[in-house]
C-alpha cells in the first residue's frame, strides 16, 4: 500500500478535519467526468474550494465535540459506523487521489483494500476499541465504515452516494450486527445495500441538513458501549431478530424495549422470526430524501396512510407490487395454532364444524392430534347429533402404533354415515313381519331390539328387530288390544275388555292385570313404575306396576279421555268435553282446567313447563303448566290434530288435511309447513322427528323423510303398492338407525304386517 498516501492522509486528519464523503464524491465525479489528460492540479483546486464550503455549512449545524470542528483544510460529513459511536477525526479518507492507468482511486479505497486482506478477527478488535477509546475512536470507526462500504462496491459511482448511505446506517445496534450476518453469507466480494428502515417516530433533532446523517446522542454511545463490553458474542437483541419500525429503536433518551404486541407490520414480521429475511432489493444506496418521506408519513392519521398507499401501488409497476405480495403474504401463513397454548388451541378448533375438523386432522401430526381430542368430539356428539354415549363398535383390527383413536369421534362419524344412509342410502328390501293376520294394529312400541305390536285381535306380539322373528305372543285380554307402553323388560297393554295388564318381555307372563276402568283403556303414560291410564269412563287411575296396586283415581272429565301425559309431578289429561286437566296425582286435586277448545282434544304433550293441546277444531293452544294460562294458539291447520312431538321447545304436528307443520312454541311462529308436491296425499296418521329428519306416515300408504331445519321433501322410504286404493301405514316408531312400519289395509288390498328398514352402518 502507499505509505505516502496514508502518511498525507494522517497528516491532513492532524491538521484539521479530513476530507468527507462530499470530498471524495466531488473528487470521484469530478474524475469520472474529466478527459484522462486533464491536469489533475486543476481537480485539487476544484476539490479545495468545494471542502470550504462544505466546512462552512458543517460548523454551523452538525454537533460534533469541540476538539473534532478545528480548524482545517476540508470538512467532511461525519459517518456513521457500523457501531454508530462518536465521530471519527481521522481516518486516511482525506488522501489526495491516486491515478494509476486512468482510473481515480482515492486514498479511502486504497485502505479498503488493505483492509480486506487483514480478515475479519481485526475488524471485531476495531470495534472494541472504538467504543472504549475516547479521542481516538474517530479513526478506528472511519475503519469500520470503510471497511462495510466494501460491499456497496468498489467503482466509482457507489462512492459518489457514500453520503447518503449514512442515514441507512442510524440504527446503531443492529448495522453492525447485519453487516457481520451477511459478510459470512455473502463473503467479501458481495455487494451489500444497507437496510432502509428508520425510526421515523423518534424525532430527529441532530439532523445534518447537507447531508441528510444523523448524529447519535450520548446516552446510546454508553449503552452501545455496555453491549461491546461484553465481548463480540454479545448481540444487542436477545432474540436474534431483526429489529423493524416502532418504538423499540433508541432514543435520544436512551434504548426503549421491544412492545408486548406488535403495532406494525415491521413488529409482525420481527415476531414471526423473519427480520432477518428482509429482501436486498438493490446494490445501491438509499435515496436522497428517503427519512424524510418516511418521518412525514409517519407524521400522518390513518386514513391519510390508507389514502397514500392507495396512491403508492397505483403508481407501482407490477414488479413492485409483486415484490409487496412475496414480503406480505408470508406474514399471514403462519401456523397460528401450534403457537398456541393445547387448551387454546382446542377451544379454536371447538368452533370448526366436525367436516372442517376432519380436513384440519390431514393437515400435518400435530393437527391430527388436537383433531382426534376425546373431549372435543365429545362436544361435537352431544351439540350436533345428540349422541350422549360413544356407541359400540368395532376395534379396528390395525392400528398405528402410538396413536390412540377417540371413541366419540368414532362415534360422530359412525352417526354421521347413519344420517347418510338415512338421506340417499340404497333402500335394502326391508324384512317382513307377519303375524297378526287382516287386522289392524292398533298400537306400536319399538325399544332397543325389541318390538312389540298390539291388536284388535286381542293380543299382542314380541318381534326380534335384528332377526325379524317372533319371539312371543301375549295372549289374556278378552277384547282388542288399543294402548300400549314399554320400558326395559316390563310391557303394559290396555284393552276394550277395560283392564290392564303387565307382561314381563322375556318369558311373556302375565305379571299383574290391573281391575278398575269400568270402559275402554283407550290412552296410558308410563314413568318409572308408575303408569296412568286414561278411560272412556272419563276418569283417569294411577298405578304401581310393581305391585299392580291403584294408587289414585282422577275424576273430573265428563267425557272419555283421548289422551294423557305424566312426567312423574303432574298428570295432564284431554278428553272429548272440549277440556285439557292438570293434575296433582298425590292428591288426586285438579290444579287446572284449560279450556279454550272448541272440540274434542285429540292430542296432548306435556315436557315440564309446557302443555299443548290439540283438537278437532283446526287449532293447537300452547299452556303454562304453572299458571294455566294460555300462551299461543297456533292456527294453520284445516282439520284435526290426529299427532304431535315436543322437543326442546320444537313442535311438529300431523293433521288429517295431509299436512304437516314444524312451530316455535316459545314465539307461536310456524317456522316450516311440509307440503309441496311431493306432500301426503290424505291424513296424516303418524310422526317421529329428531335433531334432522322428520318421519311422517300417511293413510296414502307411504312414509316420507323430511329436513327438520329446511322443511324440504328429502325422500319416500316407504311405498305400498296399494297406496291410494286402500293400503294405510298406521303406526310408524323409529330409533337412531332403523324405522318400523304397521301397515295394512281396510279393504284388504295390502296385508296386515310390519315392515323394518335398517340405515345401520359396520365399522370395521
Amino acid at each position: 500500500m502507499n505509505q505516502d498516501l496514508l502518511s498525507g492522509g494522517s497528516r491532513r486528519g492532524l491538521g484539521g478535519r479530513r476530507g468527507g464523503p462530499g470530498a471524495q464524491r466531488g473528487n470521484a465525479s469530478s474524475s469520472a467526468r474529466t478527459p484522462q489528460g486533464q491536469q489533475p492540479g486543476e481537480e485539487a483546486d476544484e476539490e479545495e474550494h468545494m471542502n470550504r464550503v462544505v466546512e462552512d455549512q458543517e460548523h454551523q449545524q452538525s454537533r460534533v465535540q469541540p476538539a473534532a470542528s478545528a480548524g482545517g483544510e476540508g470538512v467532511e460529513e461525519p459517518w456513521t459506523s457500523r457501531e454508530n459511536g462518536p465521530q471519527g477525526e481521522e481516518d486516511g479518507g482525506g488522501v489526495p487521489n491516486e491515478v494509476n492507468g486512468g482510473v481515480t482511486k482515492s486514498g479511502r479505497w486504497m485502505w479498503e483494500a488493505e483492509r480486506r486482506q487483514q480478515g475479519g478477527d481485526d475488524e471485531e478488535e476495531e470495534e472494541e476499541e472504538n467504543n472504549n477509546s475516547g479521542s481516538q475512536q474517530g479513526e478506528e470507526e472511519e475503519e469500520e465504515r470503510t471497511g462495510g462500504g466494501e460491499r456497496t462496491g468498489r467503482d466509482e459511482e457507489d462512492e459518489e452516494e457514500m453520503d447518503q448511505d449514512s442515514d441507512d446506517f442510524e440504527h446503531s445496534e443492529e448495522s453492525g450486527r447485519e453487516e457481520e450476518e451477511e459478510e459470512e453469507e455473502e463473503g467479501e466480494d458481495g455487494l451489500h445495500t444497507p437496510s432502509l428502515r428508520s425510526d421515523a417516530s423518534v424525532p430527529n433533532n441532530n439532523l445534518d441538513q447537507s447531508s441528510g446523517c444523523q448524529h447519535r446522542s450520548s446516552p446510546i454511545k454508553k449503552k452501545m458501549k455496555r453491549k461491546l463490553d461484553h465481548g463480540p458474542e454479545v448481540r444487542s437483541f436477545p432474540s436474534g431478530k431483526k429489529p423493524c419500525k416502532g418504538s423499540e429503536y433508541p432514543s435520544a433518551t436512551g434504548l426503549v424495549p421491544y412492545p408486548a404486541t406488535p403495532t406494525t407490520f415491521g413488529h409482525i414480521r420481527t415476531a414471526n422470526g423473519q427480520g432477518q429475511q428482509r429482501r436486498r432489493i438493490t446494490s445501491i444506496p438509499s435515496p436522497t430524501g428517503l427519512q424524510e418521506w418516511l418521518r412525514t408519513f409517519q407524521s400522518w392519521s390513518g386514513p391519510e396512510k390508507l389514502m397514500a398507499l392507495d396512491e403508492l401501488i397505483d403508481s407501482c409497476e407490477p414488479t413492485h407490487v409483486k415484490h409487496m405480495m412475496q414480503v406480505i403474504e408470508p406474514q399471514f401463513q403462519r401456523d397460528f395454532i401450534s403457537l398456541l397454548p393445547k387448551e387454546l388451541a382446542l377451544y379454536v378448533l371447538s368452533f370448526l364444524e366436525p367436516k372442517d375438523l376432519l380436513q384440519a386432522a390431514q393437515t400435518c401430526r400435530y393437527w391430527r392430534i388436537l383433531a382426534e381430542d376425546n373431549l372435543l368430539w365429545r362436544e361435537k356428539c352431544r351439540e350436533e347429533a345428540g349422541i350422549d354415549e360413544p356407541l359400540a363398535f368395532k376395534k379396528r383390527k390395525i392400528t398405528k402404533p402410538g396413536f390412540t383413536h377417540s371413541p366419540w369421534k368414532c362415534a360422530y362419524i359412525r352417526q354421521h354415515r347413519i344420517d347418510t344412509n338415512w338421506r340417499r342410502g340404497d333402500l335394502r328390501s326391508p324384512k317382513v313381519l307377519k303375524g297378526h293376520d287382516d287386522h289392524v294394529i292398533t298400537c306400536l312400541q319399538f325399544c332397543g331390539n325389541r318390538i312389540v305390536s298390539g291388536s284388535d285381535d286381542n293380543s299382542l306380539k314380541v318381534w326380534s328387530a335384528v332377526t325379524g322373528k317372533c319371539l312371543r305372543t301375549l295372549v289374556g285380554h278378552t277384547g282388542g288390544v288399543w294402548s300400549s307402553q314399554m320400558r326395559d323388560n316390563i310391557i303394559i297393554s290396555g284393552s276394550t275388555d277395560r283392564t290392564l295388564k303387565v307382561w314381563n318381555a322375556e318369558t311373556g307372563d302375565c305379571i299383574h292385570t290391573l281391575y278398575g276402568h269400568t270402559s275402554t283403556v283407550r290412552c296410558m303414560h308410563l314413568h318409572e313404575k308408575t303408569v296412568v291410564s286414561g278411560s272412556r269412563d272419563a276418569t283417569l287411575r294411577v298405578w304401581n306396576v310393581e305391585t299392580g296396586q291403584c294408587l289414585h283415581v282422577l275424576m273430573g272429565h265428563v267425557a272419555a279421555v283421548r289422551c294423557v301425559q305424566y312426567d312423574g309431578r303432574r298428570v295432564v289429561s284431554g278428553a272429548y268435553d272440549f277440556m285439557v286437566k292438570v293434575w296433582d296425582p298425590e292428591t288426586e286435586t285438579c290444579l287446572h282446567t284449560l279450556q279454550g277448545h272448541t272440540n274434542r282434544v285429540y292430542s296432548l304433550q306435556f315436557d315440564g313447563i309446557h302443555v299443548v293441546s290439540g283438537s278437532l277444531d283446526t287449532s293447537i293452544r300452547v299452556w303454562d303448566v304453572e299458571t294455566g294460562n294460555c300462551i299461543h294458539t297456533l292456527t294453520g291447520h284445516q282439520s284435526l290434530t290426529s299427532g304431535m312431538e315436543l322437543k326442546d321447545n320444537t313442535l311438529v304436528s300431523g293433521n288429517a288435511d295431509s299436512t304437516v307443520k314444524i312451530w316455535d312454541i316459545k314465539t307461536g311462529q310456524c317456522l316450516q309447513t311440509l307440503q309441496g308436491p311431493h306432500k301426503h296425499q290424505s291424513a296424516v296418521t303418524c310422526l317421529q322427528f329428531n335433531k334432522n329428519f322428520v318421519i311422517t306416515s300417511s293413510d296414502d300408504g307411504t312414509v316420507k323423510l323430511w329436513d327438520l331445519k329446511t322443511g324440504e321433501f328429502i325422500r319416500n322410504l316407504v311405498t305400498l303398492e296399494s297406496g291410494g286404493s286402500g293400503g294405510v301405514v298406521w303406526r310408524i316408531r323409529a330409533s337412531n338407525t332403523k324405522l318400523v312400519c304397521a301397515v295394512g289395509s281396510r279393504n284388504g288390498t295390502e296385508e296386515t304386517k310390519l315392515l323394518v328398514l335398517d340405515f345401520d352402518v359396520d365399522m370395521k
